[in-house]
């Protein structure tokens, strides 16, 4: 088998399945691409046709139901109706044997619910999963902890940063939505599941604070109640050490399930511990953020992407410059790229406007029926991850001749061989709900890592093309080279992942930051090191 047939075979392993493309977005992954979030408002359509006509029915059925009771009641109204009428004594004596009956046992409410319950059914098979509401829910979190947003802030819809008493708006959106009680509680209660209290008591107090301000309001929709999320506050504080909020907490939950037996158990509980230890009444409570990934850069990650992108200037740097660049090359010699020098260690360029917005949106129709959930390689395997949320999809330059085209433009820009063997076929990427990539390296790291199996060397560079914009987040963050590029439509991100020494240059750890509001569609192409033998050459200098 040749290196070609190698590296066909690898990443139709690793990107393609057998079968109608339809079938490739496995349920539970929903949350992990905005497309197929997109996807989800369609059987939703069909659930609102479903409930239209329900009501419609229940209407009819209310206006009749209406139509009888006026009928009686003017009857009953009416004090020169004698019963001693043998017609009036009858029809009484019908509608107490028989109407009434019919009343209460008709089938026509039974009816109505049945279709609305089979139609659901019919379109179940079609909506996200549980899991999707967890990492829905997960993602909310993310953007909580990786832009600092107030969580009060996002249940009124506004995305705000509060840093002790500075506040600052992240992004303002057009229309306000907020969030229900019950939608707070689902997501404390994800974060509850988990263990992990210092996101449940954040949302659980504010899921609090919601049903509280409703209390005695029915809603069809809710799942939780206020009993609920204060049973659920209460535990969440006592699992963090703060014992008398739990107390007060089940407390109250007793004024409203004055019966429940569990909760009054907890209270005698509470204050058994508070009377042998009365410091815990006034201990102030710290709660650490877990750090469930053990990221050792997070700080620096986080603070970039705060940033929103933060690329230096140039007036500050004078090495860095912007130029219309051809390369030598004269396929670019007519229509010159806009080339922008973000950094110079490591060596970092954006390409502005390196494709079209038609190009753009083919490449992202090409590859939307084949996305599947984002892998990382782990030992010899690929593996679904949580720091990496996205879908992503491979595609050959003979599915379209845009992607041709796109070859030969990056092969001009570069200089370098970017067809198979030599580089991988087009990754396209949708990042998710707060999609994001944290710190890695394009560049295998390890001997045994899957890159090797193409027998084409190691990624000496990478070449992404922003597909889309996004409203706010999503900037790329080079960590130790301390900068972020925002994400900047039809651009293009180039990078060198190795020395000349054929080593990996560790400045060039880099992230995707979680994409606060937006679609974001990357694409990638990552070229090997074997085919650029006489166009990048060799070095044994460590600086080069």
């Amino acid at each position: 088998m040749g290196p070609a047939a190698r590296l066909a075979a690898l990443l139709a392993v690793l990107a393609f399945r057998a079968g109608d493309p339809a079938e490739v977005a496995a349920r539970g992954d929903t949350f992990s691409a905005l497309t197929s979030v997109a996807r989800a408002l369609a059987p939703e359509r069909r659930l609102l046709g479903l409930l239209r006509r329900y009501l419609r029915g229940e209407e009819a059925r209310l206006r009749d139901l209406t139509r009888f009771y006026h009928k009686v009641l003017s009857l009953h109204e009416d004090s020169a109706t004698p019963v001693s009428n043998p017609l009036l004594a009858f029809t009484l004596i019908k509608r107490l044997q028989s109407d009434w009956k019919n009343v209460v046992h008709s089938l026509e409410a039974s009816e109505n619910i049945r279709a609305l319950k089979d139609g659901y059914e019919r379109v179940e098979q079609d909506l996200p999963a549980f899991e999707d509401l967890e990492g829905a829910a997960r993602a909310l979190m993310r953007l909580q902890d990786v832009y600092m947003l107030n969580v009060k802030g996002l249940a009124r819809g506004v995305f705000q940063r509060v840093t002790g008493s500075a506040v600052t708006d992240l992004y303002s959106p057009r229309r306000l939505f907020s969030l229900t009680g019950d939608d707070c509680f689902q997501v404390g209660k994800v974060a509850y599941d988990m263990g992990d209290y210092y996101h449940a008591i954040p949302w659980l107090e504010e899921a609090v604070s919601l049903f509280r301000g409703s209390y005695g309001e029915w809603k069809t929709e809710d799942e939780a109640s206020l009993e609920d999320a204060l049973d659920h506050l209460a535990f969440a504080y006592f699992q963090a050490g703060n014992v008398l909020c739990a107390l007060n907490l089940s407390r109250e939950f007793l004024l409203y399930s004055p019966d429940n037996k569990r909760v009054a158990r907890n209270v005698l509980k509470y204050e058994k511990l508070l009377a042998e230890s009365p410091n815990q009444a006034v201990a102030e409570t710290v709660m650490q953020r877990p750090n469930v990934p053990h990221l050792q850069t997070r700080d620096t990650y986080e603070g970039l992407c705060q940033t929103l992108g933060s690329q230096p200037t140039h007036y500050r740097i004078p090495s860095l410059y912007c130029s219309y660049e051809t390369s030598s090359s004269p396929y670019l010699l007519l229509q010159p790229v806009r080339k922008e020098v973000i950094h110079l260690e490591p060596y970092v360029v954006l390409y502005h406007d390196f494709v079209s917005d038609a190009e753009a949106q083919t490449i992202r129709g090409l590859a939307e029926p084949w996305l599947q959930r984002s892998v990382v390689a782990s030992g010899e395997k690929q593996l679904p991850v949580e720091y990496r949320i996205s879908k992503s999809a491979w595609l050959k330059d003979t599915v379209d001749p845009v992607l041709v085209t796109l070859d030969h433009r990056i092969a001009a820009l570069t200089g370098l061989d970017v067809q198979p063997p030599y580089a991988e076929y087009l990754q396209v990427v949708n990042y998710g709900i707060g999609g994001h990539y944290e710190p890695h390296f394009d560049h295998a790291t390890s001997p045994s890592s899957p890159l090797y199996r193409m027998n084409s060397g190691n990624r000496v560079a990478t070449f992404m093309i922003y597909l889309s914009s996004v409203e706010a987040g999503g900037a790329t963050a080079f960590i130790y080279g301390n900068f972020s590029v925002p994400v900047v439509k039809n651009a293009a991100l180039f990078w060198w992942n190795l020395h000349r020494s054929g080593e990996g240059d560790g400045d060039t750890l880099h992230a995707a930051c979680p994409v606060l509001v937006g679609d974001k569609w990357v694409a990638n192409k990552w070229i090997h090191e074997y085919g650029q033998e006489f166009r990048r050459p060799c070095s044994s200098r460590p600086e080069d």
